[in-house]
């Protein structure tokens, strides 16, 4: 009898115990919900510095993306943005990718960007918009923890530095641009050869030799063609090769393909009416007619080889008349390259990428939406799009009989 009251003694102190701990335990849970709720609502950094981020036209705040997500920030949150003249950006989605639609407002934390961002996806620069001075400081607020947590989660797609058993051609995003239009190897397309930021020069050089004659660095200027060549790991001859025979031209484009914003809603500055790039499209000019005063075959590349390049690409074969699903084969190749995604492995994704990008891109070009984008005449459109932009029709008709078959 003894024996079993110990027994029973026991097991009451032990379930004592388990209930004590669990509501324990409950209420901690509930006491970090509580904080971190309150954490959320007063997260915020003040009086920090900015600058201009010119290439692409936007605002650096001077905070690492590490740092800025140690302190509790996240990708899919909304922000209160307030610099010190007074321009607020409310409600401003913050993701590591542009996944707004054009002309939008976001901040991003891009893969190795120096520092987070605030800019408008392919829109004006934001400097300039907000009328910003570089005494000028920020203060972020969090708005609304994972607000767009939906969206960061879904388009979220990134890619590797390291090669792996992956191909050359693959990694490097490397491929002859083949349409029933276009002469045979008269065009291509890759990552960049000359920046090694993403461990990709020397194998697209390696690829390119012997191959290309001239060079359409849509990425970089001058200078920074040269600090690349002038860094310690520079290993890529043949692209030096055709640099010294002067048969690069940098441009340093940014992204900016859009060319006007025909309908505004109240709440975008004024500055969006009419919103043209004439940088784009002096850069676009510039580049094809560098094509037309040099010989064939041409390498066409920007950091990745696949926004800008994309962009260029697809105004060169659409003016030689290849076909809509050439011309939207040929670009998805690239998300296939970099993120393995295909109309196979992921369909939403990929009609996702197709329409934001090269279909938007299209479009651009095509310049009137009532025309059908997948059956439209793109050698008239493009030759046309090529006239408004200040590209000469004799330019335009060498460049035809170059690329064309």
């Amino acid at each position: 009898m003894v024996e079993f009251s110990l027994f029973i003694y026991k097991r009451w102190n032990d379930n004592l115990y388990l209930i004590i701990m669990k509501r324990t335990l409950l209420t901690a849970s509930m006491m970090s919900i509580i904080l971190l709720s309150s954490c959320n609502k007063s997260l915020s950094i003040t009086d920090r510095g900015i600058s201009h981020e010119t290439k692409f036209g936007g605002v650096y705040i001077d905070m690492t993306i590490e740092d800025f997500n140690n302190l509790g920030f996240s990708f899919g949150d909304s922000l209160e943005v307030t610099y010190s003249n007074g321009y607020t950006l409310s409600d401003l989605p913050y993701y590591n990718g542009y996944y707004v639609d054009s002309l939008s407002p976001l901040m991003v934390g891009y893969p190795g960007y120096p520092f987070i961002k605030t800019c408008f996806n392919n829109g004006p620069d934001m400097w300039e918009v907000g009328d910003l001075k570089e005494d000028d400081k920020v203060s972020i607020t969090l708005k609304e923890k994972g607000k767009y947590l939906a969206i960061q989660e879904a388009m979220d797609i990134h890619y590797t530095d390291e090669q792996g058993d992956m191909p050359d051609e693959v990694f490097a995003n490397f491929r002859k641009v083949e349409t029933s239009a276009l002469k045979d190897g008269i065009l291509y397309r890759s990552a960049s050869p000359v920046d090694n930021q993403h461990n990709r020069a020397p194998i697209t050089d390696r690829l390119i030799k012997d191959k290309v004659n001239a060079i359409i660095n849509l990425s970089d200027n001058d200078d920074e063609v040269k600090e690349h060549i002038a860094k310690e790991d520079f290993n890529s001859p043949y692209f030096l090769s055709v640099y010294e025979k002067n048969n690069v031209i940098a441009l340093a484009m940014n992204t900016r393909f859009q060319s006007s914003l025909n309908e505004v809603e109240e709440e975008v500055p004024s500055l969006f009416t009419g919103f043209k790039d004439e940088a784009f499209s002096a850069k676009l000019i510039r580049g094809l007619e560098f094509m037309v005063s040099r010989e064939g075959p041409y390498l066409v590349h920007c950091v990745e080889g696949k926004d800008r390049t994309g962009f260029v690409c697809m105004v060169l074969e659409a003016l030689a008349g290849s076909s809509y699903q050439e011309m939207i084969d040929d670009y998805m190749i690239t998300y296939d390259n970099y993120y393995g995604i295909n109309l196979e492995s992921d369909p939403s994704k990929y009609n996702i990428i197709k329409t934001k990008n090269i279909d938007l891109m299209l479009s651009t070009v095509i310049g009137d939406p009532s025309v059908d984008i997948k059956t439209a005449d793109y050698e008239r459109y493009t030759t046309d799009y090529l006239l408004e932009k200040g590209m000469s029709r004799d330019n335009i008709d060498s460049l035809k009989s170059i690329l064309k078959k």
